[in-house]
């Protein structure tokens, strides 16, 4: 409703200066369509002010009411509840709340959702208001950090699916994004992106999506800059065409400021699992440059969002409205079923919690397996960091080798390949593809490299001896040889794209996609096993 109250009164100005607008109409055609353009981007900033403002004294009132805005979302959630789920009708005590919706992990939801119970998560559930919000603020504030992002040609959008959850209308669609609308075609996309070296932010819906672009562009270099060359009828363009070809020959090193030497910023969805491949992309191809998420999105909805571009990535403000958020306390990195869960606003600084969803579409207290951390406040709310999920958890013998764990042994063991960049990796416990036959049962890894395409046995057991450094447990399990040796596979350049699009066609995949690093399925294990190169 407010959104379209703004754009009725923007219309309604458009019309009233329409007539003063023609009298300073220029002759030349060059000259009014730069004026043309010059116009809608006025338009569209203040616009953009406008409506971030109101968004902005919006959450200043929630955060400062935190417990009567959670009440709010509760109430919203168990609006048009019926049957045995929600059988008191307009109640939201938290103690009656509680006792008739225990707590359900996600592995549970996903299983009900397959079996019909539950409505399976949409990207519909991403356009309400606090999609709008996160996209708002988000706009506003990277253009406070980096004033001229917004400016005409001043970002780009390079994957089908932007990081900006809710799908903005005119005259919003004129803050300097240089991708044509609805473009639904990465190579077009990406070409369209080459063609403007101004760029001062570039787009993408998550950074391993990103990766695969900056991949396929060292594969498909040449390709690209003969249709750079070629241009459309009338319009070649054959010096950006030798200039990508010489950025190309360089290397991946710094490769965006090659190709945009105004870039400041990369824009990218943050959904659990994108560590590494934000980490490969500052290393190489984006090397130098600010990396900002606008929101951290759940399969149930938005639960937070980001206000500070400009301070290290992966700082969220977690919202009292809907959906409802509730947390559970850890402790040494269990999930408690005892444990009562606390509202945002009793939420303690140091503290480590699982997040847990309820949401208008499932009326399930769905505990989501993300883990945050309370890093500080904003106003009666918590400020988090994410940490690890739980669901990534490797046990071929009752351990528990936590996400965490295993991507801090795996980044200690990558340091001591000679040249080896971790792009991707995915882990299988070895009942899964039946490989620990006649051996202990182990952990099979399948790991995407840059600048290293075949490892020694040497260095594949590095991984095994970081894994024993930095987990007790799985170090007595080899001790005693109850558990083998990690073994390493390297795959090919493709393997985690091909992944990804398996992962998207599943029904209960989740929006956004998360990646995940523990294969429970044998057609995924197997997926990336035919693609073992080393």
């Amino acid at each position: 409703m407010l959104l379209s109250l703004l754009l009725l009164l923007l219309l309604l100005l458009l019309l009233l200066l329409l007539p003063l607008a023609v009298l300073r109409w220029p002759q030349s055609q060059n000259a009014r369509l730069s004026w043309l353009v010059s116009l809608q981007h006025r338009v569209a900033q203040g616009a953009l002010h406008w409506a971030a403002a109101w968004q902005q004294k919006r959450l200043e009132q929630s955060t400062q009411s935190a417990g009567q805005s959670q009440q709010q979302a509760l109430r919203w959630c168990l609006q048009g509840a019926q049957g045995p789920r929600w059988p008191l009708s307009g109640s939201t005590d938290m103690s009656t709340f509680r006792n008739h919706l225990p707590l359900t992990k996600a592995s549970q939801v996903q299983e009900e959702e397959s079996r019909g119970q539950l409505l399976p998560p949409t990207p519909n559930q991403y356009h309400g208001e606090a999609s709008l919000q996160a996209t708002l603020l988000g706009l506003a504030a990277l253009n406070k950090a980096y004033p001229k992002v917004l400016a005409p040609g001043g970002r780009a959008l390079v994957t089908p699916s932007s990081p900006w959850l809710y799908p903005l209308p005119w005259p919003w669609q004129f803050l300097g994004l240089v991708s044509p609308p609805g473009a639904k075609d990465a190579r077009a996309l990406l070409l369209e992106a080459l063609r403007f070296p101004g760029l001062r932010a570039l787009e993408a819906r998550t950074a391993v999506e990103l990766l695969d672009v900056f991949l396929g562009l060292e594969a498909d270099g040449e390709e690209l800059a003969e249709a750079i060359a070629t241009g459309n009828p009338g319009a070649p363009l054959p010096t950006r065409a030798a200039e990508l070809q010489e950025a190309l020959e360089q290397g991946p090193r710094g490769l965006a400021l090659r190709l945009w030497p105004n870039l400041q910023v990369v824009v990218t969805l943050d959904a659990g699992g994108q560590a590494e491949a934000v980490a490969a992309l500052g290393a190489l191809w984006c090397q130098g440059l600010a990396f900002f998420s606008p929101a951290y999105a759940a399969s149930g909805g938005v639960v937070g969002l980001s206000l500070w571009p400009d301070q290290p990535r992966g700082l969220y403000l977690l919202l009292p409205e809907a959906p409802f958020i509730e947390l559970l306390p850890l402790k040494e990195g269990d999930w408690e079923e005892a444990a009562p869960t606390v509202l945002l606003a009793e939420a303690q600084k140091g503290e480590k919690y699982e997040l847990v969803l309820t949401n208008h579409a499932s009326l399930t207290r769905c505990c989501l397996g993300d883990v945050v951390q309370v890093v500080g406040a904003y106003n009666q709310c918590p400020v988090v960091r994410f940490i690890y999920r739980l669901g990534q958890t490797l046990s071929v013998r009752g351990e528990n080798t936590g996400e965490d764990v295993f991507s801090e042994a795996l980044d200690q063991a990558v340091r001591q390949w000679p040249g080896a960049k971790l792009l991707d990796h995915g882990c299988v416990e070895s009942s899964i593809l039946d490989s620990s036959e006649g051996s202990a049962p182990h952990y099979e890894v399948f790991v995407a490299l840059k600048g290293l395409r075949n490892l020694s046995e040497e260095n594949r057991d590095k991984l095994d001896h970081c894994l024993q450094e930095t987990s007790a447990g799985y170090k007595s399990l080899r001790f005693r040889g109850s558990v083998g040796p990690a073994q390493v596979h390297v795959v090919g350049q493709g393997a985690f794209r091909a992944l990804r699009a398996a992962l998207a066609a599943c029904p209960s995949s989740p929006f956004p996609p998360e990646m995940p690093r523990v294969l429970r399925h044998r057609h995924l294990a197997q997926l990336l096993q035919k693609r073992v190169v080393s």
